[in-house]
């Protein structure tokens, strides 16, 4: 199998092309940096995706914190992870980096703040 993408691994974003050969292992053209080739086949094998999002938060100056997951969750599971960080309401204070959500949907990744929000 053949496919085109665009690498997002640096500034660059070169055109690469990745082929699967017959005997399981990958081919990787178009790649200007030595990152590309890694980053090409991660996503050909298991991409991954940070979800930056926002909850609730109750008794805080605005209505929503933005949280992000920790590290990259396979992008089969976003939708799942998603209603499932839909369902959370937090009480200020909360600050940066405070686990909002542990262990998202049995991954061992959790979803943290990336604000400080203090009470109002």
């Amino acid at each position: 199998m053949k496919k085109e993408m665009t690498c997002i691994v640096c500034p660059i974003g070169c055109q690469m092309t990745i082929e699967e050969k017959a005997d399981g292992t990958y081919e990787v053209t178009g790649n200007t940096c030595k990152r590309g080739p890694k980053y090409a086949i991660n996503e050909m094998t298991n991409p991954t995706r940070v979800i930056p999002t926002t909850v609730v938060i109750k008794n805080a100056m605005l209505p929503r914190l933005p949280v992000k997951t920790a590290e990259p969750i396979p992008k089969g599971q976003i939708f799942d992870a998603m209603a499932a960080i839909n369902q959370v309401v937090v009480e200020a204070p909360v600050k940066t980096g405070d686990v909002v959500i542990k262990d998202l949907l049995g991954l061992g990744i959790d979803v943290v703040a990336t604000r400080t929000m203090d009470k109002c």
